[in-house]
């Protein structure tokens, strides 16, 4: 254990305050267009006649992408720098929503832009996070963890309103050459960044995609497995809240009864969706401060227990006024997101050492993976128990993100019985 008396390490980098500004700034840049396609699915639908299966898969391919590729981009920078990791994948988030501007014009071939939209946010999330911290002393790391994984919300807020807004004014063209552009200004926050060659591990540094040491400890697996639970329950709702809040929406015969919640409104299921991201960022710090003072594991299996009880019963009230189920979209976006910084954090403070990069690679792989089975999963739901004008079927594909959401619970204990009194994740305050 580290003597808390030591004075606090160095920052490898001088201007530590700036690094994390950098990191979340460019992060939250290349975020933009992720979301773009869940903002406007239901005119895609409309426009593309997509099932909601097809709709299922273009929202999310994304993560299918991310998920296949994070295992090398990721791994790599254990080898090199993780800022050039970063550039490349913002090169290339920005190049495939440029493309999709230009040539998406049905369900392939958006399949196959969105999907390479995703491995640039693998060159992206995770390296960015690990650019980062590389460049602070470890002190500094659990206040920054969450910035950082908390500006993934903030960009997902962006997401939901800069395409929206640029849409309504501009076509959905013009959303994705907005959020190509953006991606690429990411790259000049970083140039100022000094070298930083990546810390090397104990002993033979072995093959770039050997994950045995991460597969090996159960701590660390007991937060990426939970992580996993956590993104298919996130990128479910967040893909789909728009279009559901869309169906309560005209379900209550209140498309056109105010400006809180017509068109643009201050209630509009995108703007809903948009302030959604803003609550889950600040319950993303939040929950993740708390765990770190009453024992992260167990604090997490509490905010997972709430998710999933909301998750039962929320996609069963659509009938309900629209205000109430906004309203209800809202806490929901924060009780999910409670757990997502801190278990980033169990993640990064678990790996052996020299291996940091192979864990956020496993992170990443499973997490993001589930990420895109989650959409999916929800779109097929809806096909297979009457579609998205059903409501039943709307209560089954929630019921269904809550069922898997839990699952966590169980993951959780692996990371919380090994450490118990010893390290972070130790029931007293540290």
């Amino acid at each position: 254990m580290t003597d808390p008396a030591a004075p606090p390490a160095a920052d490898p980098h001088p201007r530590p305050r700036l690094v994390i500004v950098s990191a979340c700034g460019a992060e939250v840049l290349t975020m933009v267009g992720v979301f773009a396609f869940a903002t406007l699915l239901p005119g895609f639908i409309a426009d593309w006649n997509l099932s909601s299966t097809q709709a299922g898969w273009i929202g999310g391919i994304v993560f299918a992408g991310y998920a296949l590729a994070a295992p090398v981009l990721v791994a790599l920078t254990d080898r090199v720098d993780a800022r050039w990791v970063f550039a490349g994948g913002a090169a290339l988030a920005g190049a495939a929503n440029l493309a999709f501007a230009w040539l998406a014009d049905g369900f392939w071939s958006a399949l196959i832009l969105r999907g390479l939209a995703g491995v640039g946010l693998a060159g992206t999330y995770m390296p960015g996070l690990r650019m980062m911290v590389d460049r602070l002393a470890p002190h500094r790391r659990a206040g920054a963890v969450p910035l950082y994984t908390a500006s993934f919300s903030l960009g997902s807020a962006g997401s939901y309103l800069i395409p929206g807004l640029v849409a309504e004014a501009a076509g959905w063209q013009a959303a994705f050459v907005v959020s190509g552009l953006a991606a690429l200004a990411a790259m000049p926050l970083l140039a100022w960044l000094r070298r930083h060659p990546p810390e090397q591990p104990e002993g033979a540094p072995g093959a770039l995609l050997d994950f045995r040491p991460i597969l090996a400890s159960k701590a660390a697996m007991g937060y990426v497995l939970g992580y996993a639970a956590h993104m298919w329950e996130l990128f479910a709702f967040r893909a789909w809240v728009v279009a559901f809040l869309g169906f309560a929406l005209a379900a209550g015969g209140e498309a056109a009864a105010g400006s809180w919640w017509g068109g643009g409104g201050l209630l509009s299921p995108g703007s809903v969706a948009t302030l959604g991201a803003l609550v889950a960022m600040a319950c993303s710090i939040g929950g993740a401060r708390l765990a770190t003072r009453r024992g992260r594991a167990g604090t997490i299996q509490i905010y997972m227990a709430l998710s999933a009880a909301l998750a039962l019963t929320f996609g069963w009230l659509a009938a309900l006024p629209y205000p109430l189920v906004a309203l209800l979209a809202l806490v929901y976006a924060g009780l999910i997101q409670l757990d997502s910084a801190a278990l980033t954090t169990g993640a990064v403070d678990n790996a052996p050492r020299g291996r940091r990069g192979a864990m956020l690679a496993v992170h990443s792989l499973l997490g993001f993976g589930a990420a895109f089975l989650g959409p999916l999963a929800f779109g097929a739901t809806l096909d297979l128990t009457g579609g998205h004008q059903t409501p039943a079927a709307w209560g089954m594909a929630f019921v269904l993100v809550a069922l898997v959401g839990v699952s966590g619970i169980p993951a959780l204990a692996l990371a919380r019985a090994p450490r118990r009194g010893t390290g972070p994740d130790a029931a007293a305050p540290h």
